[in-house]
């Protein structure tokens, strides 16, 4: 074994052995990223002591949904009415409300896995340092998505106070919205992680944000999707916002139907996808084939 081997674990099969005993870390998480270990939760931890001398963006996540509310039931709201989906009528403010806490976790599990990392990978080089520990690549992947959850979940329990302090909650079913909104969280953060690795500079996010607003449009947010023509619902149905805000707005509803489980398998597929997709990528990103030595995305 070379000094390089040594010094970064990996021997002659070229893959990155941790010294010492694994950690212990669900199956279900291995499955979805291999090579993790039960470390990430090391990366979580010191992003949570990291976010302690910043306020600023959680405190701007947890008034967010007021606004968003506000500006729907006050604005848009006043002028359409009800709106009819799957036979019943609702309150155009009770049906979009939902749709708005999917759409939420969206945002914020891609910013805070697209932007934020790409800082963290390209112009801090915080993994450098961290890959220097006994940490895989993987762990420090995992490890941000779960900090991304944390905050995630978090916001989406306020928005769902925030409509239940509005009216805008009929149901007991609503309960089941918060992890179904951590779902959509997890599922948009792996495709983030995965999609982050490829960014080589800032104009890249660009095409995020681009992607982003044609779904926030474009996945029955809004209207139901039987006003869409047919063409344009099948390609509806192929977004992944279409399937979380037709969950959540069946869950807080209290309308919960056999098709959520379809959404919710469409989601854990993109979650499992995307995280092994990440965890490839930051393992290449992370490492050079020849020795181990972290660089900067390519």
């Amino acid at each position: 074994m070379t000094a390089t081997e040594s010094r970064t674990g990996r021997g002659s099969g070229g893959a990155r052995r941790a010294p010492g005993v694994r950690g212990r870390l669900s199956s279900v998480a291995r499955l979805a990223m291999p090579g993790a270990t039960g470390r990430a939760r090391h990366v979580t931890v010191r992003n949570a002591l990291a976010a302690r001398s910043n306020y600023g963006p959680l405190a701007t996540g947890l008034v967010e949904p007021f606004f968003y509310l506000l500006s729907i039931g006050v604005g848009v709201g006043a002028l359409v009415g009800e709106v009819v989906d799957d036979g019943v009528s609702y309150d155009y403010t009770t049906f979009v409300a939902p749709a708005m806490l999917a759409a939420a976790a969206m945002n914020g599990a891609i910013s805070e896995s697209t932007f934020n990392i790409f800082a963290k990978l390209r112009w801090d080089r915080l993994y450098d340092a961290l890959i220097a520990t006994p940490l895989t690549p993987s762990d420090v992947a995992l490890g941000e998505l779960l900090f991304a959850q944390l905050r995630g979940t978090l916001y989406s329990a306020v928005f769902l106070v925030t409509m239940t302090a509005l009216g805008l909650v009929p149901s007991w079913w609503a309960v089941l919205a918060v992890p179904a909104a951590t779902l959509i969280g997890v599922a948009f953060s792996a495709a983030g992680l995965s999609a982050v690795t490829w960014f080589r500079a800032w104009e890249d996010s660009e095409a995020v944000i681009g992607v982003q607003v044609v779904l926030f449009l474009f996945s029955a947010t809004f209207y139901p999707l039987s006003v869409y023509p047919e063409p344009l619902q099948w390609v509806a149905r192929l977004s992944p916002l279409y399937h979380g805000s037709a969950l959540c707005r069946d869950l807080i509803l209290g309308r919960p139907a056999w098709s959520d489980v379809g959404h919710v398998a469409f989601l854990v597929v993109m979650a499992v996808v995307g995280l092994r997709v990440a965890a490839h990528r930051f393992t290449v990103l992370l490492y050079d084939e020849g020795g181990g030595e972290a660089h900067a995305p390519r």
